[in-house]
């Protein structure tokens, strides 16, 4: 009998060192493609990465995917037409993961993708999973099933949506390498050999250096942040530690001018004498609403309302989505808004989301798994996250 349970640790596991081993978009892709064949097998499957601002495609990767007259009409299908699943509305909704069965109630033809485009090529059910994280929609991937294959199961798609933290960060990671390496963006870069030594950085990396300080004790070279999830990422990615045990090779710190920054770190390669590639880019303001509902005590409750106030419910729509009284809701609005020195719904919003976008304050600070906790114990607050 399979250990069910067993076989997702292991998987979580693969994934979470393919996230720090700094592979490109495509061989991530690939390599991700692999460790769901065992446990999520499909006949196919596509990675899409998008604008996070517009969540329009930007570059598509496939394996056994629709001929190209086929996936225009399916794009156009997506942006322009309404239908199941469709990524937008995933987005919107929160939903980390969905099969079309579940979607159709079996009735796969019910989507207008499936009956134009998809049942024509040969295919029938899809898996679709939105790799979002706070700082917006960076793509999505997709796994599919051929006619006369079975749908995919709820546990599947739960399978899924609990990998969709770690499939995004790992996405975010391969983008940003590979837009730091050549120039296109504002994210410092650094490549550090098995002793901590830099190999290469880039301007931008060379400022952040700056602004961070390395310190006062004799032969100190990075900061110490940098030093941390470099040697994070060589444990994770070397197989010597699990990522739900230890955390992800990522801080956020604050640097000498005030700002806070975000400085991530993965493996370029396999190995002992691997090089280290660390990234250090400015923390968007809805990555620091956690953080902030950290230092203000807000219990997983209280989270939990104050990301439905701002999305914009009600009293009485907030009791129904958590199933609570009307007057429970208003007890932990009258909390929160003590513990976080606010006076009204737009105080709160203000204070939490900078941008006035609501993100999760609910998931675990260590590994985003799209599960959120209800009950009232608080978070735990640290340093670095």
């Amino acid at each position: 009998m399979v250990d069910v349970q067993a076989v997702r640790e292991r998987v979580r596991d693969d994934i979470g060192r393919l996230v720090h081993r700094g592979m490109s978009v495509e061989c991530y892709w690939r390599a991700v493609s692999d460790a769901l064949a065992g446990c999520v097998p499909s006949e196919g499957s596509c990675l899409m990465t998008m604008d996070p601002a517009t969540m329009l495609p930007t570059a598509e990767f496939v394996e056994n995917g629709l001929s190209a007259d086929a996936f225009s009409r399916l794009v156009e299908i997506e942006l322009r037409e309404p239908d199941y699943t469709k990524w937008v509305d995933l987005a919107r909704e929160g939903t980390a993961a969905a099969s079309l069965s579940e979607a159709t109630a079996g009735d796969l033809d019910l989507s207008r993708r499936q009956r134009e485009v998809r049942r024509p090529e040969g295919y029938a059910d899809e898996l679709r999973v939105v790799l979002s994280s706070s700082t917006g929609t960076w793509g999505a991937l997709t796994v599919f099933r051929e006619t006369d294959r079975p749908y995919f199961s709820v546990p599947e798609v739960r399978l899924l949506s609990s990998l969709t933290g770690l499939l995004s960060d790992g996405l975010r990671r391969a983008l940003l390498l590979e837009a730091a390496s050549t120039g296109h963006t504002d994210t410092g870069m650094l490549v550090l050999d098995p002793d901590d030594g830099v190999d290469l950085a880039n301007r931008e990396a060379e400022r952040w250096v700056d602004e961070l300080d390395v310190g006062e004790r004799a032969g100190t070279r990075l900061p110490l942040v940098v030093r941390s999830v470099a040697r994070q990422a060589r444990a994770i990615a070397g197989g010597r530690e699990r990522v739900a045990e230890v955390g992800p090779a990522r801080a956020r710190v604050r640097t000498r001018t005030g700002r806070w920054a975000i400085v991530r770190a993965s493996l370029l390669g396999q190995g002992p004498l691997a090089p280290v590639a660390v990234l250090l880019e400015a923390a968007r303001p809805a990555e620091m609403a956690p953080l902030l509902a950290d230092m203000y005590g807000l219990t997983q409750r209280e989270r939990r309302v104050t990301e439905l106030v701002a999305q914009g419910l009600s009293t009485r729509e907030i009791g129904n989505r958590l199933h609570l009284a009307a007057y429970t809701v208003q007890d932990h609005l009258k909390a929160i808004f003590a513990k976080s020195g606010t006076g009204s719904r737009g105080d709160l919003v203000a204070r939490l989301f900078f941008d006035r976008r609501a993100t999760s304050l609910t998931a675990p600070s260590v590994i985003p798994d799209g599960s959120h906790g209800l009950d009232d114990r608080p978070s735990p607050a640290g340093p670095l996250a």
